[in-house]
């Protein structure tokens, strides 16, 4: 993109288009040529110089088409956590129809005796078409981002239909207003619900006994239509509409609810959408733009490449259409439910992928795995076997929003998390402790004492508490897994790296915890000799197994050997030795093509970005784009998945700034080809917001905010003798820390700014320049 105005900002205004602020929060003094975009072909970037850096690219970043999305991969989507839609043309009829499908997160079946991907199902709901008088001939749309509202037209050979679609951020209602030229005043909208059973039954034989549910009844009820699904293990799902007419413009109002066992989803459907229906589209989309323009003001990330600087805000615009705190853990889909064989949430690497870029990025108001894995904790209990229940926790590869797995699994004993040792159901112990990770990474990021105290803690025992019933000394006195699973290589293992790793973090973070909270558990002597005394992690010539009965020698897309590395940072290249293991075993995972998929390479990246190799995690990133990435920067293998172009952006995050181990990283692993870069409001563990800009290769200038008063050490990359000053520029004492590290003291609230000896940059930020003249994501012209 051209060089915007440097007249921007580092701390934030009150809305997209405002005034720009000084780091202070004193406004700044801008033109009003400033503000504003024009536009242009589809394709190009169409941003002039802008006083508000988020509109700037935001709106650089908007998805057009100007071809027919025939595909969910390839269309708009709109979403909010719940209530779901993404467009395509009709595949029956493409010239004739376009389809909105509206899927939910909520709504899944109920029978669990037929397992997880069955009876617990996520269930299809139907879609509406949108039917033109005449043929379509043309089409020009554009999702915008700042505004998550698709707008654009439909052009026939009867005349044109201008539509504006969002679904509302707090109402869950699809609005899709259309206004019709004269040759289209006749177009209509019709539903078609979907057959009320499992997706995976078009992929896999269906259980003895199983049948999809009865087919929805559509009525009318005092102007409103309603499809109730009725469901056999009680309760109901329902769709409800309506279309109002106001002056030229049509608007159609659409809304799911689901209940079980009551069926008490008609009468909440019908409500909700007759609220929605009072009001103009206009009105809907104030409040639903106020919501999106808040969100995206949380951060700031800025880099030269432009497609994957578009990209990243598409994933964040992605997460918050797929994420709620109070939302389902997102399945493998979000809430756009397509035709998959996986209709569940996945726990083996999925959730954890899918959330992490909400650290960095400050959105912990989307964190639905703490809330969950709090809220269900009771469920995770009655997944192990009788015998460990009473101390022990764990979480079945798959489950419905609830993380219920259900009871039909392999060995059909009523319980979802295997026995180390036993061949079923599959000994798959690990998956608990690293959806685990992920809420310690939120309280790392927040350094939030309840989400220690009330969930991690409590979790964590008993999920490590399920290893040490297994956990046993050998002949060289080391102590040692009973065989396990590692996801997904296949056949079991004694001493599997997973386990392995994963034990090790969790007895750490334990005994960190512990201590923070005061507590004397009666465990910890036992923790501590698992750290003293655990079997080595197995290794051959090659770096990492499996574990001690499995080399790794085949194609894998999965990392669950090298969780040490990465995500869990216990092995970081502390010494040349460990370094090496680290490469050769990054090597020698993706040197085997076949099995790879595009979760490999994001997780390449990062470890990349850990050694520091900017390059090669680009690198890695690019075969992602280029090989598995779709135009509308979804992810599919047998169906769609959503983690893997989300973890792409956490790739990025590991790219800019790094803060395992106490230390804040500043630019870690950039590589050569981002001169310039710009970061504001980057959330870090130890809840320090980070602003920092690179300038033509070289780190200018890095401000770090304290929330928490947390101990503060960064790796600020500034080269020779620095400065550090307060928020009102008075000198600050700092220590030399070591290894590039300086250490500060700062209360909860104080600010740092570190830059060269005598400098004094402009704290203002913008978008950095960028290639204008890279297509846009969507399917432009």
């Amino acid at each position: 993109m051209p060089s915007p105005s440097r007249r921007t900002v580092l701390a934030t205004g009150t809305a997209l288009g405002g005034g720009a602020v000084l780091a202070g929060g004193v406004p700044a003094q801008a033109s009003a040529a400033e503000y504003g975009t024009t536009a242009s072909p589809a394709g190009a970037t169409d941003v002039r110089p802008s006083g508000d850096p988020w509109r700037a690219v935001l709106d650089d970043a908007d998805l057009v088409w100007q071809r027919a999305p025939k595909t969910w991969y390839e269309g708009p989507y709109l979403g909010n956590g719940f209530l779901g839609s993404g467009i395509y043309a009709d595949p029956a009829a493409p010239t004739k129809a376009v389809r909105f499908p509206v899927q939910h997160s909520e709504v899944q079946d109920h029978r669990p005796e037929f397992g997880s991907l069955f009876g617990l199902a996520r269930l299809p709901i139907g879609y509406f078409t949108l039917e033109p008088v005449g043929t379509i001939t043309a089409l020009d749309w554009r999702l915008g981002l700042r505004d998550a509202e698709l707008t654009g037209t439909l052009t026939t050979d009867r005349g044109t239909l201008t539509l504006r679609a969002l679904v509302h951020t707090s109402r869950s209602v699809l609005a899709v207003e259309v206004t019709p030229s004269a040759g289209e005043r006749g177009f209509r909208w019709v539903f078609h619900p979907a057959e009320a059973i499992s997706p995976r039954a078009a992929f896999k034989p269906l259980p003895d006994g199983y049948t999809g549910n009865p087919p929805a009844d559509v009525t009318t009820v005092d102007g409103t239509s309603v499809a109730v699904q009725p469901l056999l293990a009680g309760g109901q799902h329902v769709t409800a509409w309506r279309e109002r007419t106001r002056g030229a413009r049509r608007t159609l109002y659409v809304t799911v609810a689901h209940s079980h066992p009551r069926t008490t989803a008609k009468a909440e459907a019908l409500r909700a959408v007759r609220g929605a229906a009072l009001l103009p589209y206009d009105a809907l989309a104030l409040t639903h733009r106020a919501w999106w323009h808040a969100f995206y003001r949380k951060s700031f990330l800025s880099l030269p490449d432009a497609r994957i600087q578009r990209f990243y805000w598409i994933q964040l615009y992605k997460t918050a259409s797929a994420a709620r705190r109070d939302a389902p853990v997102m399945a493998t889909s979000g809430p756009w439910l397509e035709p998959t064989p996986w209709p569940a949430t996945w726990w083996n690497l999925n959730v954890q992928l899918e959330y992490w870029l909400i650290h960095g990025s400050n959105h912990l108001e989307l964190d639905a795995v703490t809330r969950a894995l709090s809220e269900f904790r009771d469920h995770l209990t009655a997944e192990m076997a009788p015998a460990y229940r009473a101390d022990s926790l764990g979480i079945p590869r798959t489950t419905d929003a609830r993380l219920v797995n259900g009871g039909a699994t392999a060995s059909d004993q009523g319980y979802g998390v295997g026995i180390p040792g036993q061949e079923a159901p599959t000994p798959e112990v690990g998956n608990l402790v690293w959806a685990l990770h992920n809420v310690w990474l939120s309280y790392r990021h927040t350094m939030d004492e309840s989400i220690l105290r009330d969930v991690l803690f409590p979790l964590l025992r008993k999920a490590v508490a399920y290893y040490l019933h297994f956990l046993q000394p050998g002949a060289d006195g080391k102590l040692h897994l009973p065989a396990t699973f590692s996801p997904e290589y296949g056949g079991n293992s004694r001493d599997c790296n997973y386990d392995l790793m994963l034990l090790t973090w969790g007895c750490r973070t334990l005994l960190d915890s512990a201590e923070l909270l005061g507590i004397k558990d009666e465990a910890a002597p036992r923790w501590r000799e698992v750290l003293a005394r655990r079997t080595p992690y197995p290794t051959d010539a090659n770096g990492f197994m499996i574990g001690a009965d499995i080399p790794f020698a085949k194609s894998h897309r999965h990392y669950s050997h090298l969780l040490a590395v990465y995500p869990l940072y216990e092995l970081t290249g502390r010494t040349p030795q460990e370094t090496a293991l680290i490469e050769k075993s990054l090597a020698h995972w993706v040197g085997f093509e076949g099995a790879l998929q595009g979760y490999t390479f994001t997780g390449a990246a990062s470890m990349s970005a850990l050694l520091g190799k900017g390059d090669d995690a680009l690198k890695y990133l690019g075969q992602l784009m280029s090989r598995y990435i779709q135009a509308n920067t979804m992810y599919k293998e047998s169906g769609p998945v959503i983690e893997t172009p989300l973890s792409a952006a956490q790739s990025l995050h590991d790219m800019v700034c790094q803060s395992w181990g106490d230390v804040v990283r500043v630019f870690p692993a950039v590589p050569a080809a981002w001169r310039d870069l710009v970061v504001h409001d980057f959330r870090t563990q130890g809840a320090f917001l980070l602003s920092a800009v690179r300038e033509d290769g070289a780190t200018r200038w890095v401000r770090l905010t304290s929330e928490a008063g947390a101990p503060c050490v960064v790796r600020h990359g500034i080269a020779g003798a620095i400065d550090v000053r307060d928020g009102r520029g008075r000198a600050l004492r700092y220590e030399d820390a070591g290894d590039g590290a300086i250490r500060i003291a700062l209360r909860k609230g104080d600010a740092a700014l570190i830059t060269r000896a005598g400098d004094r940059p402009d704290l203002r930020i913008a978008p950095v320049p960028g290639d204008g003249t890279v297509a846009r994501w969507g399917l432009p012209g």
